[in-house]
């Protein structure tokens, strides 16, 4: 089956690319697809002609810039603005299309698959199922310190070490993917920086995700750490949870020798979960936890904090203010809010996550309120 070719206007204006395999009847379930970095929707066509999902209409986007989408080639503004495109993808998918989120089940790629399980973590979309084929929650940077080092850096782009033979064993796949003139070598800095924090972050806290889940491992990836995606996999609260591993399979599973393999194993997992009442997981026994431990009286490094920031914490205005007004208080919020440290200390204090997060919750309201009143 042929394509149709399409674009959407996401949540900020940009007009993404995104191709959409639609059944001859009405589809009410949907298979949506997500690239690897560097690549673009249509390498996706012989996987979903391999996948023969004939009453699943299925939707592969072209990220914002990759493929025929807009944007610097392997850029874009941060992580999390990717990870918002895809919510206003799938949305707009399942309103456009009618098809409801808990009949959607989402399978995606080495950048893509840590893209969308950070989706999943941080909106917890009602879908059906994801498949997370060779994620990319650590890549494999073979230069010493190469983390601090573009930390240092922050801006640029990386050209990837990785050639198409390092990918696939299929040499005409390899060739294919070398002549493809949609397929890019770089990444932009932030992005990878980015990349790093947001598999650091679904690492430590995977265990509130309950979304049903099938993860795909390549035993001699090049690309990627397996051992990472093991260790997510173990943390997963999800009440349904699998995972392969193809042994001497490289990175670009769904382009290798022996593709049939993984693709039937998705396959699988798809008619599987759509077949079966979507299960509701429940996170409450990895959240008590949780909960118990930030309860529990501190220990040392509690202590330590808590002396700081009654001595030498002082130095700064904001912490003064929290003493004196209460650190919930109005008087505290407004501070935060206007965020104008002074000096060193206060500047420290100011750039704290849990007040950076404060400034970015009022951010987001604002944006809320603007939407309805307008």
């Amino acid at each position: 089956m042929k394509p149709t070719e399409l674009t959407m206007r996401i949540w900020d204006g940009t007009e993404l690319f995104y191709r959409a395999w639609l059944p001859a009847q009405q589809a009410h379930k949907a298979l949506l697809l997500f690239h690897r970095g560097h690549e673009h929707s249509a390498r996706w066509e012989e996987v979903v002609d391999a996948l023969v999902l004939d009453d699943v209409a299925v939707f592969a986007w072209d990220a914002r810039g990759h493929g025929r989408s807009p944007g610097e080639r392997g850029s874009a503004e941060s992580l999390a603005v990717v990870v918002k495109d895809v919510d206003s993808f799938v949305r707009q998918i399942s309103e456009k299309y009618g098809i409801a989120l808990a009949d959607m089940i989402v399978l995606a790629h080495s950048v893509g698959a840590v893209t969308v399980a950070a989706w999943v973590h941080d909106y917890a979309p009602p879908i059906r199922a994801m498949i997370l084929a060779v994620p990319a929650f650590r890549v494999k940077l073979y230069v010493p310190f190469a983390i601090p080092f573009l930390r240092l850096r922050k801006k640029g782009f990386v050209k990837s070490y990785v050639k198409a033979k390092m990918l696939t064993h299929d040499l005409e796949q390899a060739a294919r993917y070398h002549a493809d003139g949609f397929i890019f070598r770089q990444i932009a800095v932030n992005i990878l920086l980015d990349l790093h924090d947001a598999g650091t972050r679904l690492l430590a806290d995977a265990g509130a995700i309950t979304v049903p889940t099938l993860i795909l491992g390549a035993g001699r990836d090049w690309v990627v750490k397996l051992a990472a995606q093991q260790q997510f996999f173990e943390r997963l609260s999800s009440p349904v949870k699998e995972m392969e591993v193809f042994p001497g399979f490289y990175h670009s599973i769904f382009h290798e020798k022996d593709r049939h393999l993984p693709i039937a194993r998705a396959r699988g997992f798809i008619l599987e979960r759509f077949r079966q009442t979507a299960p509701t997981g429940d996170s409450m026994c990895y959240t008590q936890a949780e909960y118990d431990r930030l309860r529990a009286p501190g220990g040392w490094q509690y202590a330590l904090v808590k002396c700081m920031m009654k001595t030498v914490g002082r130095l700064s205005h904001g912490i003064r203010l929290g003493w004196r007004a209460g650190f919930d208080s109005g008087v505290m919020l407004d501070y935060v809010y206007e965020n104008r440290p002074h000096g060193l200390f206060d500047r420290q204090y100011l750039n704290s996550i849990g007040w950076r997060g404060i400034r970015q919750r009022k951010v987001n309201i604002e944006n809320v309120l603007r939407d309805l009143c307008w």
